[in-house]
């Protein structure tokens, strides 16, 4: 399962992680890894804490990608993490985005780069 049979499902805040007809983004990152056997922590901050640090040019498809929000940038440290989603190749990310509601694939563009604080490795 990748996660793109997802496409559409709609976003909700601090949604259930044990259902799948609504996610926000740590807990869509949560269920799409652990159904292919990695268990993650449920909120990105903890899915942050998780995984093997890795640098901007050796991300590859399947590792989380974490921002900060306008809400979350006045924090330090990994307080300042808001929002998780996948790397799926391509300069594309997989996640739910809050401002069109729902699960999506989005190009990794300036907003999101200006946003980006890291990214983390929980596959081998």
């Amino acid at each position: 399962m990748t996660g793109l049979e997802f496409m559409g499902t709609p976003y909700v805040f601090n949604a259930s992680s044990d259902r799948t007809d609504q996610f926000d983004c740590s807990s869509f990152m949560q269920y799409i890894y652990g159904v292919n056997g990695i268990n993650l922590p449920r909120n990105s901050r903890q899915q942050f804490a998780a995984g093997k640090r890795i640098t901007n040019g050796s991300i590859k498809r399947g590792d989380l990608l974490f921002f900060t929000t306008p809400k979350r940038s006045k924090y330090k440290g990994i307080s300042k993490v808001g929002h998780v989603g996948m790397y799926i190749g391509n300069q594309l990310m997989l996640h739910t985005s809050r401002k069109r509601g729902e699960v999506v694939v989005e190009k990794l563009t300036e907003h999101w780069r200006k946003r980006f604080i890291g990214s983390r490795r929980v596959l081998d």
